[in-house]
C-alpha cells in the first residue's frame, strides 16, 4: 500500500507541469519586460534613413541612401496623428523596404512630434502643406526628376492640397490611400448617415481658443481604437494568451507597440481648426477656395494622373468620400485600386506589404513606361463611385437574408435625415427673418454693423476673396478702419453725399464700407455712365475714385484711394497717417438707422438715367432677404459677376453674403471661358447673375471644370425663363433662385421653390405688402370700383403692382382706405391660382397698337418659349397714331413660320424679324432702342402676320403697305 502510495508520476504530467511552469515563467517575464519598457525587446532594425533636410516644421528622411542609382523618387508623407515611422512598421510590413526592394527610391516626410517640437503644437495646416512643397522641391534639386508624391490618410490629403497649391508642378503622380477628398459624400468614422454633421463641425471649428489647443497622441489613439472596440480587445487578448511565447509576438511586436501608444502624436490646434473649418464642415476639398497662407487653392488645378487606393470596409474613410477626388479634380485622370481591407490595413500589416506597395510599385513602373498598368488598378468609373463599403454591406445582407430588414431601416435614416437636414436650413433661417421682421424706422441696422458683428464672431473666418488672395473678417475691418480715419481727416462727416468712382479692388469694398460706418450716402457713380448726369442727380460734394477713374471727374473736389507708390499729392488717401487722424467727438461707429439713405444707385442711359436712393432697412431686406431664401452659411461663396456699382452687387451679393456669413468673391471681369478656373479656385457655390449675363456660359463649348461643379445656385433677376431653363439643364443639379426687388417701394418677390421657370414667386417675409390692383392700359390709369377705392385684381388678371408705405417722392394716398400711403412700382403683373407673381410689363414698355394697348413681357416670354428661339424681346415700331407690335430674336436652331405661328393662336405681334444678335446693356439687360428707331427693316428674315393670323416671310408689298399707315 504504501509503495503504491510514493509511485513516481506520469512522465506526461512531468512534462506538462515542466512546460506550464517555463510558460508561467516566461510570461512572467514577458510582462515585467512590458511593463517597464512598454513592450518586448527585439533585435530587429528599423531600415537605414539619411536626414536630407531639416527645417522648423519637418525633416526629410532618404531611406537605403547607400543604394541609389537611378530611380524613381517616392515621397510618403504621414497623416498628423501618426509618426513618419507608419511607412517602416516592422521589417516585415515596411512599405519604404518593399518600395526599394522593388526599384523605388523612397523618401518620407517627418512631422515629428508637435509635442516635443519648439513651436510644434502652433502649426497650421498651410505650415504642413508648405513642408511638403518645400520637400517636393528638395527632392527634385537632388535627383533632377519630378517625384510621385504618396500620402496616407490625413498625408494624402496633404498631398492633394500640395499637388493643388504646385498646380502639380514637380509632381509625376499622387497616390493616395484612404484620403477623402469630399467629406459630404459619407459621414466618417462610422457615424450613421442620419446623424447631422455640420452644426457639430461648426461648433467645434467656431469655439473660442480652439486654435490654441491641440489634442494629444492618446486621445486620439483610443478614438481610432474605439471604432472597432472588437478588433481593439481581440487584439490585447490575443497578446496576453501568447505572452509565453516570444517567437510567436517578436515579429508583430514592432507593430503592436507602434499601434497602441508609440505610432500616435499630438494633433496641433491650428491645424485642426483649419482642418474642421475649411475641410470638414465647408468641404472645401471638393468645391475649392480652400486657403494656404492666404493663397486660395482649388483641387481642379491638379493635372497629373491620380491612384486611390480604397478600403472596401474602411469605416474612416468611406470610399465614396475618397471617390469624390474625381469630382474635384475634373482634368485629372483618376485611377483607382480597391482592397478588401480597412483603414489601417491600406498600409500596414501583411496584407500592406503583400498588396498595397508592390502596386504602388507597379504603378510608378508603368508611369515610367516600363510594365504593365497593374491589374489591380483602373480608372474610376463615374457609375461606380457609390460603391464600396455599401456593395460589401448589402452582400452581407443578402447573405443573411436580412434585405427587407435593411431596406426598412434604410428608408427611416432617410426620413431622419430629411427632418434633421430641414431643422439645420430652419436654425439658420428663422434668425434672420425674425431680425428683418424686427426692424422699424429707428432701429440700427446697416451694412458695417453687420460687418462688425461678423469680425466680433469670427475674425479670423474668410470674408473677401480677390485675385487669388484671401481677406478674413479681422483683417477687412482693420481695412474699412483706416479708411474711416482717412474719410474724416478730409472732412467727411454723417449724411454727406460722397462719390464712389472706382472699378472692382479691395478698395472700392473698403471705401463703400466706411462711408456706412461713418453715416455717409455713398454714391455709387458708374464708370461707363453719365459722370456729369450721376452727379448731379446723387447730389454729390465730392468724390472718391482710384487712380485710374479719378481724371474723369470734374467741377467737384476729388479724393484718391489705392494710389500705392503714386505720387497723388496731398488728396491721396492712402497718404493719410491713420495715427494723426483722433476720431472727432461727433463719430460714433455705425450710426445709422432704418430709415436713414445710405446709399444711391443709377440705372438706365442717357435721357433714361434714374437714381435709386437705398436706406439702411432696403439694403437689409435684400441682404437678409437674400441670406435667407438661398439658405447662406459660412459654408458659401457668393460670386459676384457685377461691380458693386450694381445693384444686384450691393444689395444682393455683397448684402447676402454679410448676413449669411458667407464668403464674397468679387470678379474682375466676366469671361465665360475662364468662368469655371475662377469658380473653383474660390470655391463658389452660389453665383450671381443679371438679366441675361450668363447666356455665354450657357452656350459655351464644354469645360472640364463644370463636371461635378459645386454651384448650387444662380441668384439674380431679370433671366428669360428659356435661359433659366437650359441653364438648369446644363448645369443641374444648380438650380435658379430668381428675385424681383421694385425701382420705387420696398417689394421683393423670389421664386423660391424654382418649379416654374419665369415666376418671380411671392413676397419675401419682411418685405414691404404688395397688392395688384385694375389698371387701365390705354388711359394708364387705376381703375377704382363702386367705392372709389381701388379694385384687386383676380387669378390671372393684370394689373399694377402696388408697394404699401411711402416708397417714392409721389406716394399714393387712400388706395384702399382713408389716409393709407401706397407706391406704384410701375410694373404690371398678374397672379396665377397658386398665388405667384408673374411679371407681365412695364408701364413704360407698353406697345398701343390699333387693337387695344399690350404688355410687351407675356409677348416676350410666349415668343421666347418657340423651340430654337435664344433670346427675344418685344418693342413697338411707330405707325401712325398707333404702334405696330414687333419681335426680335435670335436663333439656336432653325424655326420655320408654322412655329411662330402655333406659339400665337389668337393675338400675336405684327413683324417678327430675325437677327443675329440683340444690343445689351452693360450687365446684359436686353434693349430695344435701336430696332425701335430702326423700324421695319429693309432686308433680313422677316415674318409678317396676315390676316388670317399666320406668319409668314415679309414681302415688299407688304412693307410699304405697313410704312403708309
Amino acid at each position: 500500500m504504501r509503495e503504491r502510495l510514493t509511485a513516481p508520476l506520469p512522465k506526461n504530467l512531468v512534462r506538462l507541469g515542466d512546460r506550464l511552469a517555463r510558460g508561467l515563467s516566461a510570461t512572467a517575464q514577458n510582462a515585467l519586460e512590458v511593463a517597464r519598457f512598454g513592450g518586448l525587446r527585439t533585435d530587429e532594425e528599423a531600415s537605414p534613413y539619411r536626414v536630407v533636410a531639416e527645417q522648423p516644421v519637418y525633416r526629410l528622411r532618404r531611406y537605403f541612401p547607400d543604394t541609389l542609382g537611378e530611380r524613381p523618387s517616392v515621397l510618403l508623407v504621414p497623416p498628423l496623428m501618426l509618426t513618419a515611422e507608419i511607412y517602416d512598421i516592422a521589417p516585415a510590413a515596411s512599405a519604404v523596404a518593399v518600395l526599394h526592394d522593388l526599384g523605388l527610391d523612397p523618401w518620407v516626410v517627418d512631422f515629428g512630434r508637435p509635442e516635443r517640437e519648439p513651436g510644434g503644437l502652433r502649426r497650421s495646416l498651410a505650415d504642413h502643406v508648405l513642408a511638403v512643397s518645400d520637400a517636393i522641391d528638395r527632392i527634385k534639386q537632388v535627383t533632377g526628376r519630378d517625384v510621385h508624391l504618396a500620402g496616407y490618410s490625413q498625408g494624402g490629403m496633404f498631398a492633394y492640397q500640395t499637388a493643388a497649391y504646385r498646380r502639380s508642378e514637380g509632381i509625376e503622380s499622387l497616390i493616395t490611400f484612404g484620403s477623402p477628398a469630399d467629406l459630404d459624400a459619407a459621414n466618417p468614422f462610422g457615424v450613421p448617415e442620419w446623424i447631422p454633421r455640420r452644426p457639430f463641425v461648426d461648433l467645434l471649428g467656431d469655439l473660442p481658443g480652439l486654435s490654441g489647443l491641440s489634442i494629444p497622441g492618446w486621445v486620439t489613439r483610443s478614438a481610432f481604437q474605439a471604432l472597432s472596440p472588437t478588433k481593439s480587445i481581440r487584439n490585447r487578448l490575443e497578446f496576453l494568451l501568447q505572452l509565453h511565447d516570444r517567437e510567436v509576438l517578436a515579429p508583430r511586436e514592432r507593430q503592436r507597440r507602434f499601434m497602441q501608444s508609440e505610432g500616435w502624436v499630438a494633433w496641433p490646434g491650428p491645424a485642426l481648426a483649419d482642418f474642421l473649418r475649411q475641410f470638414v464642415a465647408h468641404n472645401r476639398m471638393l468645391r475649392g477656395g480652400f486657403v494656404i497662407g492666404d493663397r486660395l487653392v482649388t483641387l481642379a488645378d491638379i493635372s497629373c494622373p491620380v491612384l486611390a487606393f480604397v478600403g472596401e470596409v474602411d469605416e474612416i474613410a468611406p470610399p465614396l468620400t475618397i471617390g469624390g477626388i474625381v469630382r474635384a479634380a475634373p482634368r485629372a485622370e483618376v485611377y483607382e485600386a480597391c482592397q478588401r481591407t480597412g483603414h489601417f490595413g491600406l498600409v500596414a500589416g501583411s496584407h500592406a506589404a503583400a498588396s498595397t506597395w508592390p502596386v504602388v510599385a507597379g504603378w510608378v513602373h508603368w508611369r515610367a513606361g516600363q510594365g504593365m498598368v497593374p491589374p489591380e488598378v483602373g480608372p474610376v468609373k463615374e457609375d461606380e463611385l457609390g460603391k464600396g463599403r455599401i456593395a460589401y454591406g448589402m452582400e452581407l445582407a443578402v447573405q443573411v437574408g436580412a434585405g427587407a430588414v435593411r431596406s426598412a431601416v434604410d428608408t427611416t435614416a432617410a426620413a431622419v435625415k430629411n427632418v434633421v437636414g430641414f431643422g439645420e436650413a430652419a436654425a439658420e433661417l428663422l434668425p434672420r427673418l425674425a431680425r428683418l421682421e424686427r426692424i422699424a424706422g429707428d432701429t440700427r441696422v446697416s451694412l458695417g454693423l453687420l460687418l462688425d458683428e461678423n469680425a466680433r464672431r469670427a475674425p479670423d473666418d474668410i470674408f473677401f476673396l480677390f485675385e487669388d488672395r484671401a481677406h478674413t473678417q479681422a483683417a477687412v475691418k482693420r481695412r474699412i478702419d483706416g479708411v474711416v480715419r482717412g474719410l474724416i481727416s478730409i472732412g467727411v462727416r454723417q449724411g454727406e453725399h460722397i462719390g464712389v468712382l472706382m472699378g472692382t479692388r479691395p478698395s472700392a469694398l473698403g471705401l463703400v464700407a466706411a462711408l456706412n460706418r461713418i453715416g455717409a450716402v455713398a454714391v455709387l457713380l458708374r464708370p461707363d455712365g453719365d459722370l456729369a448726369q450721376e452727379l448731379a442727380l446723387g447730389r454729390v460734394t465730392r468724390v472718391v475714385a482710384d487712380p485710374e477713374h479719378a481724371r474723369l471727374v470734374d467741377g467737384v473736389e476729388v479724393h484718391l484711394l489705392g494710389g500705392g507708390e503714386r505720387d497723388a499729392g496731398p488728396a491721396d488717401l492712402e497718404r493719410v497717417d491713420p495715427g494723426e487722424a483722433e476720431p472727432p467727438g461727433w463719430y460714433e461707429p455705425n450710426p445709422g438707422r432704418a430709415g436713414d439713405l445710405a446709399f444711391i444707385l443709377f440705372t438706365g442711359s442717357g435721357e433714361d438715367v434714374r437714381a435709386s436712393r437705398i436706406t439702411n432697412r432696403r439694403w437689409a431686406l435684400s441682404a437678409f432677404g437674400t441670406a435667407s431664401s438661398a439658405a447662406l452659411s459660412p459654408a458659401d461663396t457668393v460670386y459676384s459677376l457685377a461691380p458693386l456699382s450694381h445693384p444686384s452687387a450691393l444689395l444682393m451679393s455683397l448684402g447676402g453674403a454679410i448676413a449669411g456669413g458667407a464668403r464674397l468673391a468679387l470678379a474682375t471681369s466676366y469671361d465665360p471661358a475662364t468662368f469655371w478656373e475662377e469658380a473653383r479656385r474660390y470655391g463658389v457655390t452660389v453665383v450671381s447673375y443679371t438679366w441675361t449675363l450668363l447666356h455665354g456660359l450657357v452656350e459655351a463649348p464644354p469645360h472640364p471644370g463644370e463636371r461635378h461643379h459645386s454651384v448650387r445656385l444662380f441668384i439674380g433677376s431679370g433671366m428669360p425663363r428659356g435661359l433659366w431653363r437650359r441653364l438648369e439643364a446644363r448645369f443641374a443639379p444648380a438650380r435658379v433662385l430668381e428675385f424681383y426687388a421694385s425701382s420705387s417701394g420696398g417689394a421683393v418677390l423670389v421664386n423660391l421653390t424654382g418649379k416654374k421657370p419665369g415666376s418671380l414667386g411671392r413676397p419675401l417675409p419682411g418685405s414691404a405688402r404688395m397688392r395688384i390692383v385694375r389698371y387701365d392700359l390705354d388711359r394708364a390709369l387705376i381703375v377704382p370700383g363702386k367705392d372709389g377705392f381701388a379694385v384687386r385684381c383676380g387669378p390671372g388678371e393684370t394689373g399694377l403692382l402696388l408697394a404699401r408705405g411711402a416708397g417714392s417722392s409721389e406716394p399714393l394716398r387712400g388706395v384702399f382706405e382713408p389716409g393709407d400711403s401706397w407706391t406704384a412700382t410701375g410694373d404690371l403683373f398678374q397672379r396665377d391660382e397658386d398665388g405667384d407673381y408673374w411679371m407681365v410689363g412695364r408701364t413704360s414698355e407698353l406697345v398701343r397698337t390699333p387693337r387695344g394697348t399690350v404688355p410687351t413681357g407675356g409677348v416676350r416670354d410666349r415668343i421666347g418659349d418657340v423651340p430654337g428661339v435664344d433670346l427675344a424681346v418685344a418693342y413697338g415700331i411707330p405707325a401712325g397714331r398707333f404702334e405696330l407690335l414687333a419681335a426680335a430674336v435670335t436663333l439656336r436652331t432653325t424655326v420655320s413660320p408654322e412655329d411662330f405661328t402655333a406659339a400665337f393662336p389668337e393675338e400675336g405681334p405684327d413683324l417678327i424679324r430675325v437677327v443675329e444678335e440683340i444690343e445689351t446693356s452693360a450687365y446684359a439687360r436686353l434693349l430695344t432702342r435701336a430696332l425701335r428707331e430702326e423700324g421695319i427693316p429693309d432686308n433680313g428674315t422677316v415674318f409678317f402676320r396676315d390676316s388670317g393670323g399666320r406668319y409668314r416671310p415679309l414681302t415688299d408689298a407688304d412693307r410699304e403697305r405697313l410704312r403708309a399707315l
